[in-house]
């Protein structure tokens, strides 16, 4: 059976060395071409996400059974669904800048930073935010991959880094 649908696979587990090679080499040995990636700890979890491109040699019911087989995914949310988006990104997912912000977390901080991208026309493409540990407790890192508009770029970064600023936040920021 081949099918001409890519399919979006989105597993959650609780993290461990050995995860990704695990359920990457078990979608490989079912012939599946993996596209956009992603993986993050979360906590003591681990995300893992990952568009197939098609063809799709095997069906839905077979690659859930094999990753269920796993044992680094005993207990693991898994979900396996038709995505009928397409897997080439548009020219705003193209990453422009890397923006990194640091200090100290407070309420409505992903909010209030993520608002100016938007009043820019910008896209963020990634986005990670976790807590450090540090001497003093922990430091908040938001790291940001960002695609900027030609033309409205350097207003963008002047604005996220006005805004960091008045939240007593650090910006660092460079070209991709």
């Amino acid at each position: 059976m081949t099918a001409r649908k890519s399919l979006l696979i989105q597993l959650f587990a609780r993290d461990e060395p050995g995860l990704v090679s695990a359920v990457s080499g078990c979608l490989f040995d079912l012939g599946l071409n993996l596209g956009d990636t992603t993986f993050a700890v979360l906590g003591t979890g681990a995300e893992f996400t990952v568009v197939v491109e098609e063809p799709v040699p095997v069906g839905i019911a077979e690659i859930e059974q094999r990753l269920k087989e796993l044992p680094e995914l005993e207990g693991a949310d898994i979900r396996v669904d038709e995505f009928d988006i397409a897997p080439v990104h548009g020219p705003s997912a193209r990453i422009t800048h890397r923006i990194t912000i640091r200090g100290d977390d407070q309420p409505g901080l992903v909010t209030r930073l993520t608002e100016v991208f938007s009043d820019y026309d910008a896209n963020i493409v990634r986005l990670n935010a976790e807590r450090i540990p540090s001497g003093s407790g922990s430091t908040y890192v938001i790291r940001l991959a960002v695609w900027l508009p030609e033309g409205r770029a350097d207003a963008c970064i002047a604005a996220i880094r006005n805004t960091a600023s008045q939240l007593q936040l650090s910006t660092e920021w460079q070209r991709a």
